[in-house]
């Protein structure tokens, strides 16, 4: 019973831990580096309220880039990767909560556009916004 208990107990503080950042592929973190080069990120932001998801650009399963005029929004999942999302044939749905629009904390899944199935999830974090300066 002891040893079941220390078991559980070790289960429990190991899922407090902080997660690690992935490491990002080469390819994808030149993406990145191309598609924000000459921007300064500002504050972050909890929502997008015009979101448009054909304005979105896919880096990998952990960031997400959306566009919208002349500012790019950089959003990295919460907690962990959104699961096969940079692996191609897939889409990204998000169940939105409060309706105006695009949030942190929002849950998305990742659906395979052959079939349907979900084959992924994350939650949306915070959008970081980058600006070329004036």
């Amino acid at each position: 019973m002891r040893s079941m208990s220390l078991l559980l107990l070790t289960v429990v503080i190991g899922g407090c831990a902080p997660v690690q950042p992935v490491a990002r592929s080469p390819r994808a973190e030149a993406q990145l580096q191309t598609l924000l080069a000459g921007r300064v990120a500002g504050p972050p932001t909890s929502c997008l309220s015009d979101f448009r998801s054909n304005n979105m650009v896919v880096i990998d399963d952990n960031t997400v880039l959306f566009r919208d005029g002349r500012t790019i929004y950089r959003n990295d999942f919460q907690g962990s990767s959104c699961s096969n999302l940079g692996n191609g044939n897939y889409a990204l749905v998000t169940r939105r909560i409060g309706g105006i629009g695009l949030c942190r904390g929002d849950i998305s899944e990742v659906r395979d556009l052959a079939n349907g199935t979900v084959v992924g999830s994350c939650v949306i974090g915070e959008f970081v916004p980058y600006t070329k300066p004036r």
